[in-house]
């Protein structure tokens, strides 16, 4: 592949990774956004990745946990705060906790905003 080649590839993937960016859209009511943020947050603890961790490192933890999530405008999770829990295991708390901070919800807020959404999940 010659050089020309390789910086067309590259702006082609470039703009092909921005347009798939700028796909994200924009809620701006709350009710939607605590709909998205259940529905996304559903599906990551039931993903192959969620479960297979959890199992391996945590398989006898069970019980309930009620968390608020904070999401700041470009869809990252800016907050987790564990408000109740049955679960008493910190280690799968601060496992929860970094599994959810690293998350990045496929919608984005209008500017400046900022919306703490709570949940409750049950292991």
């Amino acid at each position: 592949m010659n050089l020309f080649n390789r910086y067309f590839f590259l702006i082609l993937i470039v703009a092909f990774s921005s347009t798939i960016q700028a796909q994200r859209p924009v809620l701006t009511d709350e009710e939607q956004i605590s709909e998205a943020v259940t529905k996304e947050v559903d599906e990551l603890f039931q993903s192959q990745d969620f479960v297979k961790r959890k199992t391996k490192k945590f398989a006898d933890t069970k019980g309930t946990m009620v968390i608020d999530i904070g999401v700041v405008q470009n869809g990252k999770v800016s907050s987790f705060f564990k408000v109740d829990s049955e679960i008493k295991n910190i280690d799968f708390i601060n496992f929860m906790s970094d599994y959810i901070l690293n998350h990045k919800f496929q919608f984005k807020l209008q500017k400046q905003q900022r919306y703490k959404i709570r949940y409750t999940i049950t292991f």
